[in-house]
Parts: structure tokens; sequence; C-alpha cells
């Protein structure tokens, strides 16, 4: 069986990841950080999504010596200048462990950033790259990348229980539900990941 690294500890990611990739291939074994408990960790250093995506997905691949996927996303927002950015999932600055407190803490900074901010000029986007990172034995190595890109607006307050991070106060363009709120098979049509995974897909089922 294929294997592939999923490039994150993050077990919303990682359930994401695997259902997506089920409905191409049930051939291809999906593992986590969790599987490399000597893996060290990545500092994301990059300026963009794209150059933290890249660089997770060569670190861990080298480490593994197995084909690696990585993501950066991140959520801007236009009445932000762009903000949170490429520094969505630490904005409200939590250095714990609890990622449903840090995902309460960040939610709540954003809301609090746009309390004066009316409902029409509430607009945003969730932007994701998606990088894949494969040695060769000449060491050479592969690499691809895709952008998703889903457009929406942020809520006035937060709604539904699935999902992670900011889902539950984004509203994607053409929906009357949160990502929060929406069955995980409309979230992965529309999603900024699964944009970028079904991308990603036919060229990654063809070098692993």
């Amino acid at each position: 069986m294929r294997r592939l690294v999923l490039a994150t500890k993050n077990k919303g990611k990682i359930v994401e990841f695997e259902r997506l990739i089920n409905q191409f291939a049930q051939s291809v074994k999906v593992l986590g950080l969790a599987d490399f408990p000597d893996m060290p960790e990545v500092h994301e250093s990059g300026k963009t999504l794209s150059e933290n995506a890249r660089l997770k997905a060569k670190s861990i691949s080298i480490f593994t010596k197995l084909p690696c996927l990585a993501d950066d996303s991140g959520l801007f927002i236009d009445a932000l200048a762009g903000d949170p950015g490429i520094y969505s999932a630490r904005w409200a600055g939590y250095e714990g462990v609890d990622a449903q407190e840090r995902d309460r803490l960040n939610i709540e900074k954003v809301l609090t950033q746009l309390k004066d901010v009316p409902v029409q000029k509430r607009s945003a986007q969730f932007k994701a790259v998606v990088a894949f990172y494969k040695p060769n034995s000449d060491g050479s190595a592969i690499e691809k990348e895709e952008l998703g890109v889903m457009s929406g607006e942020i809520v006035l307050a937060p709604m539904g229980n699935g999902g992670f991070g900011y889902d539950p106060i984004f509203k994607p363009t053409g929906f009357d539900q949160t990502l929060a709120q929406l069955p995980p098979g409309v979230k992965d049509e529309v999603s900024h990941r699964g944009i970028a995974f079904r991308a990603m897909t036919p060229f990654l089922l063809s070098n692993l």
C-alpha cells in the first residue's frame, strides 16, 4: 500500500484529508505526525502560505523518507486588511495545547475586532496552499503546490458545532449557514482545502 505523510497534528485536518483522499483512492495509507513522535517541530518561518506549506512538506518528507503533503491556510478578512492571514492559528496568542480553547480565543478576538463593522463589509476569504514533496533516490525531488480560495463573510456570532478553527463564524458565499453548520461532505465540496486538495489529487496519485 502506498503511504503518504500528512504534515499536521490537527485531528480536524487529518479527518478532513482522510475523507477527501478516500473519495479518490482507497489504496493510500495516510500517516500523521503522531506516527512520528521523534519528528522535530518545523518552525513556520515563511512569510506566505506557500512558503510555510513547502517548508513543512520538505522538512517532514526528508525526516520520514516518505512523500509528504502539507498545507498552510488562513483567514483573510478584508476589513482587517487581510488579517489574521498566515497568523490565523495563533492570532489570539494562545500558547497552550487545547485546540478548542485556541479556536475560541481566536474567534473571540476576530469578533471583537469586527464589532463595529457592518454586515455588508465583513467579507473574507479562506485560503489554503497544499504542497507535495517526494524525495528521489538521486537526490532530486518532486514538488507541486495548489491554491484553494473560498469566499464568504464573517457572521456576527458563532453558529454550529462542526468543523474547527474559524468555521463557526465563516459563512461561504451562496450559503445561509456557517462552515460549522454544513454537513462534512458539503464542506469538503466548497472548502479552500477541498479545492486545493482536489486540484492536487491527480498529480498526487500519479507520483506516490
